[in-house]
Order: C-alpha cells, then sequence, then structure tokens
C-alpha cells in the first residue's frame, strides 16, 4: 500500500498521526462555541463530533460519558483545558 504514496503523502499521514491529540484538542475547542449556541437536534449533533473529538484528544470513556450527562460547556471547558 505504501508504493502508491509519494513521499510527501507519506509525512503527511505521519504528521496527522503524530499530532493527532493536539487536532483533537483544537476540534474540541470549536466545538464547544457550537455547543454554547445550539440547542435541540443540533445540539446532539454537536455532542456527538465533540465526543469524537475528545476521544482523540486522549479522555477516557468514562469522563466523556460524564460531561455529556453533564451537558455542561463549560465543563467540558475545564476538561479540555486540563489536558491542553
Amino acid at each position: 500500500m505504501n508504493a502508491h504514496r509519494t513521499p510527501h503523502q507519506e509525512k503527511i499521514i505521519k504528521n496527522y498521526y503524530r499530532n493527532r491529540d493536539a487536532i483533537g484538542i483544537q476540534k474540541a475547542q470549536e466545538s464547544i462555541t457550537e455547543l454554547y449556541l445550539s440547542e435541540g437536534k443540533k445540539r446532539e449533533t454537536v455532542w456527538k463530533r465533540l465526543c469524537s473529538h475528545l476521544e482523540k484528544a486522549g479522555l477516557s470513556a468514562e469522563q466523556i460519558e460524564h460531561l455529556r450527562a453533564k451537558d455542561d460547556p463549560a465543563l467540558v471547558a475545564e476538561a479540555i483545558e486540563k489536558i491542553a
């Protein structure tokens, strides 16, 4: 499979996986803003995306489930601040 990729593409892929946690944190921070502003079905969509980002950032499934149960963007922001 690597034979089909250029060295440049390989470098991009390696950098993505090396920085995956930082990317997850950044995306989670962006989603928190959306969470503050959304409600109803949109809020559920934002939560699904946010959970994915939090998982990539390194939070455990229990922590993510706790944050989702509380449904408080401020708690999510505090959790991200601790890992950032």
